[in-house]
């Protein structure tokens, strides 16, 4: 049976939930309120595509960044590109871990490293650091390709004020579908589980355009990662980057949307002084370019859950987004659920396995 679907969130999870069920036969409908494509979250993060080496307190984050990460290569491999050097550095006294614990975990999950090469930049305060083969997505072409690829299934500027859902059918102001999927991470609806609101300001930094990716692991550290410009770097900090901790997604934005210039000098003072532990060039080798604002939608706990989750209510689904790399496990869970909703069971009816027993023994003459 084919459903006319609609999709709220123009972002990597929208897209690509769009795209796939166009492919199998739905109608599908996207709305996004911005005025083009990967405009939230999906367009400000630090554009790397996962392996799961972000993730050593998590197995299932592990395990689904590891499987989407190939999946990824096969259906996108044109949407992203490889790092040259992309290195994890897990410090002498300031990681949850120490490094041969981070590496025994990582083996265990099946994950391809590469160890023995040395670093061509000074790291300090390390432990030991291995090599992993994440590659950096490419934002403006993945932008172009969803806006071909969902020609005539878009709503851009469009913004979703009201869903009811009536049953039978669901709507979405006021136009009538089978199903509403929401991929806003929680900014719309409420996920199934319990979360916070985090603003975050990641930091855009202009560097050597041969310089290694460094992510210093496992716990409140920070990482710098390449982008899709190749002197252009992002600065990532765990302690640094949030900007407050919210219940609601309203006030979320409101924190970000309050950030002013002393608060971004305070951060990249503060970002830079801890970086630099670990990096010494760094302070004298990139210049600050601009802040880039964002908000997570995070589980509450401490064990650093980054999988994704699908819940349905009614004709309502609700996506908690995970890692880009991980779009589809949602679409399996979603396609699961429809499948299961329309499910036609078989009567019960008694096992006809004596009767064959009986007809076979007489074929043969016993």
């Amino acid at each position: 049976m084919s459903f006319q679907v609609a999709i709220i969130g123009g972002g990597w999870y929208g897209c690509h939930i769009a795209s796939s069920l166009l492919a199998l036969g739905f109608s599908v409908e996207l709305f996004e309120q911005s005025d083009r494509l990967l405009s939230e979250a999906s367009g400000n993060n630090q554009f790397r595509l996962h392996l799961g080496f972000h993730y050593a307190r998590h197995h299932n984050t592990r395990l689904q960044s590891r499987d989407g990460y190939f999946r990824f290569m096969e259906r996108y491999s044109d949407l992203s590109k490889a790092v040259l050097q992309n290195v994890y550095a897990v410090p002498q006294t300031d990681s949850l871990i120490d490094f041969q614990t981070y590496r025994m975990i990582m083996t265990s999950t099946g994950l391809d490293f590469r160890e023995g090469e040395s670093v061509p930049i000074e790291i300090s305060n390390i432990e030991g650091f291995l090599f992993a083969p994440e590659r950096v997505l490419l934002i403006e072409k993945a932008r172009e390709y969803f806006r071909k690829q969902l020609e005539g299934h878009l709503n851009l500027s469009s913004k979703v004020k009201e869903i009811k859902d009536l049953g039978e059918h669901v709507t979405v102001n006021g136009r009538r579908f089978d199903f509403v999927i929401d991929a806003t991470w929680g900014h719309f609806s409420s996920p199934g589980m319990d979360v916070f609101y985090e603003p975050t300001m990641l930091l855009y930094f202009e560097g050597p355009a041969d310089f290694p990716a460094i992510t210093l692991v496992d716990g409140p550290l920070c990482s710098i990662y390449p982008t899709e410009e190749p002197e252009i770097f992002t600065l990532s900090s765990v302690p640094h980057t949030p900007l407050g901790r919210y219940a609601t997604a309203g006030e979320a934005r409101r924190g970000r949307d309050s950030v002013t210039n002393e608060v971004v000098i305070e951060k990249v003072e503060q970002m830079t002084r801890q970086v630099s532990q670990y990096v010494p060039e760094f302070r004298d080798g990139f210049r600050f370019m601009g802040p880039q604002l964002s908000i997570k939608t995070k589980p509450i706990g401490a064990y650093d859950d980054r999988s994704c989750h699908v819940w349905k209510r009614g004709r309502i689904f609700s996506v908690l987004s995970g890692k880009i790399d991980t779009v589809f496990f949602a679409v399996e869970r979603i396609l699961s659920f429809l499948e299961a909703g329309n499910d036609l069971r078989a009567p019960e009816v008694p096992s006809s396995l004596r009767g064959d027993i009986l007809r076979q023994r007489a074929v043969i003459g016993l």
